[in-house]
């Protein structure tokens, strides 16, 4: 009882102290107090609906250092959903990629590995040669891995970035800024799902386990030790690039990715990401519009069998608002991307546009819920008897 007492007591000493923070030094798009003093940028939104909490020079080119490796395990985690890639395929060190610098777990040139333990070594050790192993495998060259990444990024609106390696190792025209790199954040726990959640909360595991040369595995991320829910997702340091990280942490079904970049060190970074994470979680709560599966709306198919379907939600469609404030949806306004036949059962086919009463907007992607195939000449005579003879 005392222990929950303190808990309560801290809790609203925090946000007394926000209050008080708010008063004086604000973030001015935001209105919320400066939450990352010392970084030179910094961005906090919510995983589901994207919505921004805080931001800080959010647009400014700065050097991701190994955030970079965000973007290759999107695309590793891509191939591995699609079936392209398995787990237990084995990959060959290159002597390029054996050669890398910087973090490594010390890959020989040919040896073997398996997806699951160079996707670990990437995760948790930051591993730059398991990394390139990985660029090469998929792209056939590392070149053609970065052209790959610099695609995605551009599908995802990253607007700020531009690859030129696939480690984050130095290089002036290598870049990018918080908010893109939270969207890479987002793009890629969605893909990656549990699996990867479960492999960038580890604290620390074996490579080649039941081998000659077992490699101990620690994670870069010590706030997975620090701060409860934490469970992602990539860190990153350069002489040039400072201190930077990408963090995501669940409370309460509430899940917020926060990123830092250029601070003066780990200790100043780690500190200051806790605090966009505590300001968040103590600020903010959800609710669910629209629950995963929801029918939206009954649509006519023109020239289809059957000739109506309902719009569905594949995900749950949050909405997040300050605590005491609920929000509700002003407008909304569909438009479809796909008007005729056939479609299939699960396919993108339209977009919802949200306007929420606070201002905010958000998209919310609706699929088919049913199989509908085009009519043929025979089904297109029969329904137009039916309508002249019915």
């Amino acid at each position: 009882m005392i222990q929950k007492m303190i808990k309560i007591c801290m809790s609203f000493l925090l946000l007394i102290g926000f209050s008080m923070e708010i008063k004086g030094e604000e973030n001015p798009k935001q209105g919320v107090p400066d939450l990352a003093k010392h970084a030179q940028s910094a961005y906090l939104m919510e995983y589901t609906s994207g919505k921004v909490l805080y931001a800080k020079n959010e647009n400014e080119k700065l050097y991701p250092a190994s955030m970079t490796k965000m973007m290759g395990l999107l695309l590793i985690f891509e191939d591995i959903n699609s079936g392209k890639l398995k787990w237990d395929d084995q990959v060959v060190t290159s002597s390029f990629a054996a050669g890398m610098g910087g973090s490594q777990v010390y890959l020989e040139e040919n040896e073997t590995l398996s997806v699951k333990d160079m996707v670990k070594s990437i995760c948790i050790a930051s591993a730059n040669d398991a990394m390139s192993a990985m660029g090469e495998h998929i792209g056939g060259t590392n070149e053609h891995f970065v052209e790959m990444m610099n695609k995605k990024a551009k599908e995802l609106g990253m607007k700020n970035t531009q690859f030129t390696n696939v480690t984050g190792l130095h290089d002036p025209k290598h870049y990018s800024c918080a908010k893109d790199m939270a969207v890479l954040g987002q793009a890629l726990i969605k893909e990656g799902g549990q699996q990867l959640l479960d492999i960038t909360s580890t604290y620390d595991a074996y490579i080649r386990e039941n081998s000659e040369k077992p490699f101990w595995l620690v994670n870069t991320n010590k706030l997975l030790k620090s701060y409860p829910g934490v469970d992602g997702l990539k860190s990153g340091y350069t002489s040039e690039a400072k201190s930077c990280i990408t963090i995501t942490a669940k409370k309460n079904g509430l899940r917020l990715i926060a990123v830092v970049m250029k601070e003066p060190d780990s200790k100043v970074r780690n500190a200051e990401i806790q605090t966009m994470l505590d300001y968040g979680f103590l600020q903010y709560e959800q609710k669910v519009l629209y629950k995963k599966g929801s029918r939206i709306q009954q649509i006519k198919v023109e020239n289809g069998k059957p000739d109506s379907m309902y719009l569905v939600t594949k995900e749950d469609v949050i909405s997040v608002y300050e605590k005491g404030k609920p929000t509700k949806v002003k407008e909304k306004k569909i438009v479809l991307n796909k008007k005729n036949a056939p479609y299939k059962k699960g396919e993108e086919v339209g977009i919802m546009h949200i306007l929420m009463n606070d201002g905010y907007q958000m998209d919310v992607k609706l699929y088919a819920d049913k199989n509908i195939e085009a009519l043929d000449y025979i089904d297109i005579f029969m329904r137009g008897f039916h309508e002249i003879f019915a």
